[in-house]
């Protein structure tokens, strides 16, 4: 599929090549008659050459706009060198966090330093950690710093369902990630945290024994002040409701432990970064800017290649052609296309994954990409691509495999395609498989809503949402039930003859959105009395 950067100029195109057209004729028309002023022969030598120049002329702008619109379509394996060290950030999202002793508040301020890193130590390899009661990976180790930056603007205590601060799971889970891969170049666990833990602080110490003992570097970042303060709560539009309350309805109040920060960093013989400190980034890339980096290769497969120069090569053999038909022209522009010929760079020649797709063999595409999938190249791009060529060849497991696998890649595009292919791939099992009919159809539909979360202006999901919503078979029918169908509820009733309008498919996305924003704020409304339930401190 060819997608366009700049779709406008692909319809001003046609108007530029019009105008050209009219003003080269109108040129053509005044030569003539100049030269007919000046002798008959000359009028008839104007009038045999330059015959075809107004079409040449009028071609050649109009292969520029295409180009200049950005045409895109396939992809390309594209390998780069990177000389960096590893870091993970692990940052504290419990309730604590929310306190408003620094401003804006200790979390705020933790991801403001923490995006600042990122981009100061563009080129590392660079990991995130969220932690609270409980700790989990946001992202592994990887140099896209535009991806790193979203999900840091994305951290916040809801996305944790356990409340509390296990620092000693966090140190744990940060060394686990950078002790996974084998290399040379300084691992380094950069902590942000206000030092609240309410795990012991014998646990703590361990886990950053630990650490010094594998040859990582930790750095604690420390934020919020000594000074006891309030935790506000707000609702889902910022408005405070309250503040944080523990089991016995007293009002909590945090302050910054430099005693743990102090004890857990010196067990770990690592750093420790005042709250004080203006500029706690610069002070933690200066911590680490003489740490040891080694070069590493990184394959990426690059989806949707901008192809500009293909009609843009179309436009300067236009304009080529259009020289070599005036006389005085023709000489130099011959010698110009001479002397940059050297210089002319071909295009790639294509993998044998992408030869067997393009000929059709998918069934052989899907096992090639798989193959470079299972050596590491491509990342989850070739994924997505084992997959979709396995759906192509009828091989739904393989298809599956992949496509769940390119649908947890941190990019926003290929998860929307993977995402629209797997309910492809349900909606076809629903047909071959009648047994499990309805299975298929309810992963079809939580499929295409997933990808609709992400694009939700695409056409051809919702069409194929409502689809999957037509193919449900009605409910069994009830006793007091009027116009069912035929009685023994044995046979499901047919479909409508007329589909789902797109009012109607829309109003369907919409209650879905609608339900999911009242399930957040009864989450909400609901947090404390949930918290006191558990009956243990989780801010």
């Amino acid at each position: 599929m060819i997608v366009f950067d700049i779709p406008f100029a692909l319809y001003a195109a046609p108007i530029v090549g019009a105008i050209i057209a009219i003003l080269a004729i109108w040129a053509r028309q005044v030569r003539v008659r100049r030269a007919d002023k000046w002798s008959s022969r000359l009028g008839e030598d104007a009038r045999r050459t330059g015959r075809w120049g107004a079409i040449l002329l009028a071609l050649a702008p109009l292969a520029a706009m295409v180009a200049f619109a950005g045409p895109r379509w396939g992809t390309r394996v594209v390998e780069t060198e990177t000389k960096g060290l590893s870091l993970v950030l692990a940052v504290d999202v419990s309730r604590s966090m929310l306190a408003e002793d620094i401003e804006p508040s200790r979390l705020e301020l933790a991801k403001r330093e923490a995006g600042r890193i990122i981009h100061d130590l563009r080129g590392d390899r660079i990991g995130l950690i969220a932690f609270a009661g409980q700790s989990f990976i946001m992202s592994p180790l990887t140099v896209d710093g535009s991806a790193l930056d979203l999900m840091i603007e994305a951290l916040d205590p809801d996305i944790t369902s356990a409340g509390g601060t296990d620092l000693a799971r966090a140190l744990n889970q940060g060394r686990d990630l950078l002790i996974a891969k084998e290399e040379v170049a300084d691992r380094v666990l950069v902590v942000f945290t206000d030092g609240e833990a309410h795990d012991s602080l014998s646990e703590a110490i361990k886990a950053a024994q630990r650490l010094k003992r594998d040859g990582i570097h930790v750095v604690f970042v420390a934020e919020g002040s000594t000074r006891p303060t309030q935790i506000p709560v707000r609702d889902s539009d910022g408005t405070l409701i309250g503040y944080q309350r523990d089991p016995a309805d007293q009002i909590v109040l945090t302050r910054r432990r430099d005693d743990i920060l102090s004890a857990v960093a010196d067990a770990s013989e690592g750093m420790l970064v005042s709250a004080e400190l203006d500029d706690q980034a610069g002070a933690v890339r200066d911590l680490v800017s003489a740490l040891k980096r080694v070069p590493e290769a990184t394959t990426t497969a690059a989806q949707d290649v901008l192809r500009a120069w293909i009609p843009l090569l179309v436009a300067v053999m236009l304009l080529l052609a259009h020289s070599l038909t005036r006389r005085t022209s023709a000489l130099a522009v011959l010698v110009l296309s001479i002397g940059v010929a050297p210089t002319a760079v071909g295009q790639a020649p294509r993998n044998a994954a992408e030869e067997a797709w393009l000929q059709g063999r998918f069934a052989e595409s899907a096992r090639l990409y798989l193959d470079q999938a299972r050596n590491g190249l491509g990342g989850d791009s070739v994924w997505f691509n084992a997959g979709t060529a396995a759906l192509a060849s009828g091989d739904s497991i393989m298809a599956r495999i992949g496509l769940e696998r390119a649908a947890r890649s941190i990019e926003p595009g290929l998860r929307f395609r993977a995402k629209y292919n797997l309910g492809l791939l349900e909606l076809r099992l629903s047909d071959l498989d009648s047994t499990n009919k309805v299975e298929h159809l309810e992963r079809a539909k939580q499929h295409y809503v997933e990808a609709l979360l992400l694009r939700p202006k695409d056409e051809s999901a919702k069409w194929n949402l409502e689809l999957a919503l037509q193919k449900m078979p009605p409910p069994p029918e009830n006793s007091g039930a009027q116009n069912q169908g035929p009685g023994g509820g044995e046979d499901p009733q047919p479909p409508p003859s007329q589909g789902l309008s797109a009012a109607q498919a829309e109003q369907i996305l919409n209650s879905i959105a609608e339900e999911e924003r009242q399930t957040r704020l009864k989450l909400n409304r609901n947090r404390s009395q949930m918290r006191q339930t558990r009956g243990k401190r989780d801010w």
